[in-house]
This record gives C-alpha cells, sequence and structure tokens, in this order.
C-alpha cells in the first residue's frame, strides 16, 4: 500500500473495482440463476424450457445433473461441466456457469447485454481516510467458522484468527477466513451501524494481507458492495455475529444506486 498518499491509492483501487463490474463476464453481467433437478433441465429461448433464455434456439440443450455429476448436451455433443469453475456452455451471446451451494446445484446464466450492465452509474464513496486504515493486533485462534449465505444456507469455512483493532477510541474485533485452502488474502465481511443507512443494509467486504509480525492492515476505505447489491441472482455471504460491528464506519462504498 506504499507509494503515494491514500487518496491517490484508494482512487486507484476504486478504478481498478468498477472496471471489474463493467467487463464481460463481471458481476453486472448476471441475470438469472437456476437450479437444477435429477435428471435433464432443458434450456432455450421457447417457453416451454426450465431455463428460458433470451439469445440462441428455441430448444437448444439440457443440462443433465446425475448424482453430483453436470453434464451439458449441446450442439449435439455431451459433456460434464465443472461447477465453480471458468467453465461455460455458451448459447448465442449468453454464458452459462454451474455453481455448487451446499448440495443445490445450479445454473448462473450471464449476459454481456444485461439491463444492469447498460445502466451501471459509478459507486458513491465516502471519502478516503488515514483514520480507516487501521493497524490490528493479529491473534492466531483457528477455527471453523459457520457462515451463512443468502439462500439460507450454512457452510463452515477456516478461519485462522482474528484481527484487535482500535476505532474512534474503542476496541473491535474482527474475524475473516480463507475463501480458498490456498487463499493468500483474508477475506473479510461484516457490517456496522451504517448498514442499512448510507451502505448496503447486508452488509460489505474487504480483504488484506495476511498478518505479519503479529500485526494485519485493515483498510476500511476498499470495503466494497458484495454481488448482491447489484443482481438478484448472487449467492452472497452474510456478516458472522462476531463481525457486527457496534460502530460508524464512514470507509469505502455507500449503497448502490442510493
Amino acid at each position: 500500500m506504499a507509494g503515494g498518499s491514500i487518496q491517490t491509492e484508494t482512487a486507484e483501487w476504486r478504478r481498478t473495482r468498477e472496471a471489474a463490474l463493467r467487463k464481460d463476464g463481471g458481476w453486472l453481467t448476471l441475470t438469472g440463476l437456476f437450479w437444477l433437478h435429477e435428471g435433464p433441465n432443458p434450456f432455450g429461448r421457447d417457453a416451454g424450457n426450465e431455463i428460458v433464455l433470451t439469445d440462441g434456439a428455441a430448444h437448444a440443450g439440457s443440462f443433465e445433473l446425475h448424482g453430483g455429476k453436470v453434464t451439458v448436451k449441446l450442439d449435439g455433443a455431451a459433456r460434464e461441466i465443472q461447477h465453480d469453475s471458468a467453465d461455460a456452455a455458451k448459447v448465442g451471446r449468453l454464458s452459462m456457469y454451474v455453481i455448487k451451494r451446499g448440495e443445490k446445484y445450479g445454473i448462473r446464466l450471464k449476459d454481456p447485454e444485461s439491463e444492469a450492465r447498460r445502466n451501471f452509474k459509478s459507486i458513491e464513496n465516502f471519502p478516503a481516510q488515514e483514520e480507516y486504515r487501521v493497524t490490528a493486533k493479529w491473534v492466531a485462534a483457528p477455527l471453523e467458522m459457520p457462515i451463512l449465505n443468502m439462500l439460507g444456507q450454512t457452510e463452515g469455512v477456516p478461519s485462522p484468527g482474528y484481527a484487535v483493532f482500535q476505532l474512534h477510541g474503542k476496541e473491535y474485533h474482527l474475524r475473516p477466513y480463507l475463501e480458498e485452502p490456498d487463499a493468500k488474502e483474508l477475506f473479510y465481511v461484516f457490517r456496522d451501524l451504517t448498514s442499512g443507512k448510507e451502505t448496503y443494509g447486508a452488509g460489505r467486504f474487504f480483504y488484506s494481507e495476511f498478518p505479519r509480525d503479529g500485526h494485519v492492515v485493515l483498510d476500511f476505505n476498499r470495503a466494497y458492495n458484495p454481488p448482491c447489491a447489484f443482481t438478484p441472482y448472487a449467492t452472497c455471504p452474510l456478516p458472522p455475529a462476531e463481525n457486527r460491528l457496534a460502530v460508524r464506519i464512514e470507509a469505502g462504498e455507500k449503497k448502490y444506486g442510493h
């Protein structure tokens, strides 16, 4: 984070963040989420399909779910498609990805011509301030932390410890987790007293580097809206009880579209 003022660094981070939202395949292109049942799940433009598309043939193909394995039948061929990967089934301008949430398998539909992408406006932010980039004490206390998502599902995720920090003269704790076993950053999901007012109601996200010498830097200027702030088809994690902070964190992104 060295090399410039916090205002300059944060402005550059925000430009990168918005570019990622706007890009092909970004969250703004997400236009549908369809849960699969065992057996065939046909897709195409015809209204009789279980997955109704806005481009391509009337009866384009089918996803088949059998015992946790998803196969796509398309263009006269069949192949297995991996969940939560970059592997996609393409129909016209549309891309479809398999996701797994708990024991449920679903199809995430992305359209580069989505209304959300066409109408995207810049995200309003609080001014970047040094006081919201804090050096916290790191307490190594690994455990499996239950995380609830927007679907009402709870999943255990590995958390290596927690950060203890001071803000406005009081002490607070935040517990991050690892999104993947080989994650290179710590991931935080939190709420504060701006949530549901100036900021998105379900909470916000941010990352930090791993701790060094018993400390970790928390930069709330980089707190950002979850995908669920932009599309109803995301399956965002919700803040665990210990990450609901009784303090106003006037930093990072505000509500989108307000």
